[in-house]
């Protein structure tokens, strides 16, 4: 096995690494929308989500952070090769595919990379129920109340403006769309931004830098800055599938699926519950879609997402156990 303290600085940057990647694929879910609608430019969008995913993670505690770090797999049987498994997994999974600019969870790759990993050193003993039962009900947050809420929430709009002008209705939610903006990237901060920062402070732990599993404001500020870098680097694939592929979006429906998403993150991150804000987005913008037809949404390219999905847990913790099996016998 590896030193601790001397292996601790490459798993760092693995951690950066692996939050860089987040911030191409996963950081522009919350910026998608207000970009296809043109209320703001990709540069405009690409800063307000740096800020405000920073303010989410300091703004909101850090129960996200703590259920990543200590409650999927076991930290006190697991060691630093594991994390560096559990990272290059993501990375290499996220980029694959960010290169057909599909829009996958980082969340899912995370846990997913970082249980094949622990399998592979500690077998099933290093799984924690606690965490995977939060992890469950995201699933049900991110995919179904992302989905339902939209529809409620568009429903009613209509019924609200029914009698307004389209020209009205475009000119007033052209400006209240930078404010759902704004709590979607909010809420991603809150959520998805805590999720590297306590992989970080638990390779901090597992490394001997801190005796006690704690994120640090240093390192909250580090991957926010790297994430938001991430996004301003390569966003734009993951962007422009969602924002103009999915479904034909009007400010009044970006504002929809921005709320409905971000009060769905909210909720989540309140209760310590990791999600992936990439399924919660991207069902409320199907959901909105569908309020106008069925057909409005494109199903073929939702579904290819929907694949991407379902196959980010199988092959993440299968590549996971195979990266930490070789750092394993290597070490």
């Amino acid at each position: 096995m590896p030193d601790g303290s001397a292996f601790l600085i490459p798993v760092l940057l693995l951690v950066l690494a692996a939050e860089f990647v987040n911030g191409w694929t996963d950081s522009p879910n919350a910026i998608a929308t207000v970009v296809s609608t043109r209320v703001l430019s990709p540069s405009q969008a690409v800063i307000m989500a740096a800020v405000l995913n920073i303010g989410g993670a300091l703004a909101t505690g850090t129960a996200v952070a703590a259920t990543i770090g200590k409650d999927i797999v076991r930290p006190e049987i697991i060691d630093l090769p594991v994390v560096a498994a559990a990272m290059l997994t993501i990375v290499i999974w996220s980029t694959v595919t960010w290169r057909y600019g599909l829009p996958t969870s980082e969340s899912h790759a995370l846990i997913s990379g970082l249980t094949g990993a622990g399998l592979a050193v500690a077998g099933s003993s290093v799984l924690l129920w606690e965490g995977w039962q939060k992890v469950l009900i995201g699933l049900g947050f991110s995919t179904f109340l992302g989905f339902s809420l939209s529809i409620v929430v568009m429903v009613t709009l209509y019924w609200l403006l029914r009698h307004s002008r389209p020209s009205s209705v475009r000119s007033i939610f052209s400006k209240l769309q930078i404010l759902s903006a704004a709590f979607m990237a909010f809420s991603h901060g809150s959520n998805d931004g805590q999720k590297f920062m306590g992989v970080f402070a638990l390779a901090l732990v597992l490394g001997g830098a801190m005796t006690q599993f704690h994120v640090p404001l240093w390192v909250i500020l580090v991957c926010g800055v790297v994430m938001g870098l991430g996004t301003a680097f390569g966003g734009w694939r993951i962007m422009r599938t969602m924002g103009f592929k999915l479904t034909k979006l009007e400010p009044v429906n970006g504002f929809a699926a921005e709320s409905s998403a971000g009060l769905a993150i909210t909720l989540a991150s309140f209760f310590g519950i990791p999600l992936s804000t990439t399924h919660t987005i991207n069902t409320a913008i199907m959901g909105v879609g569908a309020t106008r037809s069925i057909s409005a949404v494109r199903w073929g390219v939702g579904g290819r997402i929907v694949a991407a999905w379902i196959l980010t847990f199988p092959v993440c913790c299968g590549l996971g156990w195979l990266l930490g099996w070789l750092f394993q016998v290597s070490s």
